[in-house]
């Protein structure tokens, strides 16, 4: 059974569009790593067009990228205009988004970056990060309440506002100057 580019192409927008949580005024669309082998060039085609279109129809576009330099490597974000990373504390997530960095200085183009500090255990062990010349953001401590709806596997946007999380988040926006 042969299917034509235009039929597959369809479908592929309808599965990526499936994937897309609508929320007040934004869209979220997680964009990681395949569950199948195979190369994934026409996926990630399509994965711009999809996000260039949800642009077009929201003022923020959230796009949640596996961890690494793989999105950044794959060029599927290409222009943004904030783009905030994501690490926990350890010296390795450090060292990866200094790299993105690097990447991305050389690879996308976009206004604002910095850093999110996540799950971390307490601000001393924050103080001790070592994310070079990245803006830090904002540091998430480690939250209980986080962990037990991730383990019941609840919405994170179903969180109170005065979770950890969603400050911390909220605290990351504001210095971006999202908010």
């Amino acid at each position: 059974d042969t299917k034509t580019a235009v039929e597959l192409l369809g479908e592929a927008k309808y599965e990526i569009m499936d994937a897309v949580v609508e929320q007040d005024g934004y869209a979220f669309i997680a964009i990681g790593r395949p569950e199948t082998a195979g190369c994934y060039c026409k996926i990630n085609s399509y994965l711009k067009e999809v996000i260039t279109m949800l642009s077009d129809k929201f003022d923020y576009v959230v796009i949640d990228g596996e961890a690494g330099i793989e999105q950044i490597n794959r060029r599927v974000m290409e222009k943004v205009t904030h783009l905030l990373l994501v690490t926990d504390a350890s010296k390795k997530g450090c060292q990866v988004v200094q790299t993105i960095k690097k990447v991305a200085d050389e690879l996308v183009m976009y206004d604002r970056i910095g850093v999110i500090a996540n799950r971390i255990p307490d601000m001393e062990v924050a103080k001790l990060m070592d994310i070079g010349d990245l803006e830090l953001l904002s540091v998430i401590q480690s939250d209980s309440k986080l962990a037990q709806a991730d383990v019941l596997g609840e919405n994170v946007f179903n969180l109170p506002d005065d979770a950890i999380i969603v400050e911390g988040a909220k605290k990351a926006l504001v210095n971006m100057g999202i908010l």
